[in-house]
């Protein structure tokens, strides 16, 4: 009995196929997640290597320039060349103000969300550390070091907090962090 069921299956699945199994999908049907993300990754590569705009320069920044952040790190990282030590400081000056963001991501408990967000804001920060050390007066230059490394200590420390979910270190640390934010921005003025 089972294999008079089987037999009938086969034929009927045979039945309904046509006639040549080898013809390609119609056009209508929906490209593939492969597909899409290789012509999104062309078409990305082909905007930044045809677009023709150059390094920003400090006075020319416009408010679209200045959306830093998580959004647009990956362009950051691999298609925006090096900045000038001014636009370094103004990216820590925005960084600064951004990370007062961060606070309601803390309130709300969004650990994830959260960490993604240091991550990405540390990521870029040690190398805008070291390019805006150049606007700084060479008699304070020590006292930026200190101020900078005291910056990375306490960014690592909270991401160490918000990585193992603790609820008060991760304030304690966001608070020092964004004195320490404050107090790199005063020598960069």
């Amino acid at each position: 009995m089972g294999s008079f069921a089987k037999h009938q299956i086969i034929l009927t699945a045979n039945a309904t196929l046509p006639a040549t199994s080898t013809k390609t999908p119609p056009p209508s049907a929906a490209p593939t997640r492969r597909a899409v993300l290789t012509s999104a990754g062309i078409l990305l590569a082909m905007t930044s290597a045809f677009s023709g705009k150059k390094a920003y320069a400090a006075n020319e920044m416009t408010t679209g320039d200045l959306a830093w952040g998580t959004r647009s790190w990956f362009r950051e990282k691999y298609f925006q060349p090096g900045l000038t030590s001014e636009e370094a400081a103004a990216r820590i000056k925005h960084t600064a103000e951004a990370m007062r963001t961060l606070r309601e991501m803390l309130e709300r408990m969004a650990w994830r969300y959260a960490l993604f967000y240091v991550r990405s804001k540390s990521a870029y920060l040690e190398l805008d550390l070291k390019n805006a050390m150049k606007i700084v007066p060479e008699e304070r230059r020590k006292e930026y070091v200190r101020a900078a490394n005291q910056l990375v200590d306490d960014m690592s420390e909270l991401d160490r907090f918000i990585r193992s979910p603790k609820v008060y270190e991760s304030y304690l640390y966001y608070e020092k962090t964004l004195k320490s934010l404050d107090n790199v921005v005063t020598f960069l003025v």
